[in-house]
């Protein structure tokens, strides 16, 4: 499993990294809608729809989606940023009330619709983050990144109380924190970095604090979805890794949320 872990990764990263950061505009938009389009294929079966037919022509929908919204200027419009986060309280709701209120969203078709609040977003908050300049997009991968790696050792060194049982056992509230501190300090690097002033440095830091706090939601949602559709991986697209999903859960929160609250910036 390490084995293919490690080729994978060395095979993939590269390939992602040219397109995050070597494409713009329309070519930009093209790679990450490809990158969302094999996780709304994944979607598809966590909603409970398992034939390659029911999934294809959700792709399929979804893509002409993402069409309609690129040609009517919606892709640069903010309103799809404030769906997502409407959206991400509701999904804070479920996961921190589940599975008591399982049967709210249970419904296949129910299911389903949350996509279009988790991955559509996604897809806009990236064109709009990489308009607005490769520095916040690099910022936002690495507060994701910073947020699960502080919190995988907090969590391993002290962590006791647990953050969400009934959905992922392994994470605590000592995790989380380990988290907020780690980005915390990636915010005062950035900040630093790009010679903000006082004033955008505290914002920058309360910001990341926010967002920190919704990747971990965004980590919990799927973990929610998979436990609920009994399977430990969203697919095996990504060898050693599962799918795509299951590698982009905590950004399809971040991401748009970062992407709204930038602007105040």
């Amino acid at each position: 499993m390490l084995k293919q872990r490690l080729i994978t990764a060395l095979i993939l990263a590269p390939l992602v990294l040219l397109g995050l950061f070597g494409l713009s505009g329309g070519a930009f938009a093209l790679f990450t809608a490809a990158i969302l389009l094999l996780g709304v294929w994944e979607w598809v079966n966590l909603a409970g729809y398992e034939r390659p037919g029911q999934r294809l022509l959700g792709v399929a929908v979804a893509a002409a989606l993402m069409g309609l919204l690129w040609l009517g200027g919606a892709a640069q419009a903010t309103w799809p940023l404030w769906l997502a986060a409407v959206g991400w309280l509701a999904n804070l709701y479920w996961v921190t009330r589940y599975p008591e209120r399982q049967a709210q969203w249970q419904a296949p078709p129910r299911r389903l619709v949350m996509g279009l609040w988790v991955l559509l977003p996604t897809w806009v908050g990236f064109i709009a983050l990489r308009d607005g300049g490769a520095e916040w997009l690099l910022f936002v991968l690495l507060l994701v990144w910073t947020a699960d790696s502080g919190a995988y050792f907090a969590g391993r060194a002290y962590g006791r109380r647990k953050l969400a049982p009934s959905v992922s056992p392994g994470k605590s509230w000592e995790g989380v924190l380990g988290g907020l501190v780690a980005t915390t300090l990636l915010a005062l690097g950035f900040a630093l970095w790009l010679g903000l002033s006082p004033g955008q440095l505290v914002l920058l830091v309360v910001i990341t604090w926010l967002v920190t706090g919704i990747s971990v939601v965004g980590d919990l949602f799927e973990s929610m979805l998979k436990r609920s559709r009994g399977i430990k991986d969203s697919s095996a697209l990504l060898p050693g890794h599962g799918g795509v999903l299951d590698r982009i859960d905590s950004l399809t929160a971040a991401v748009p949320l970062f992407a709204l609250l930038r602007l105040w910036l």
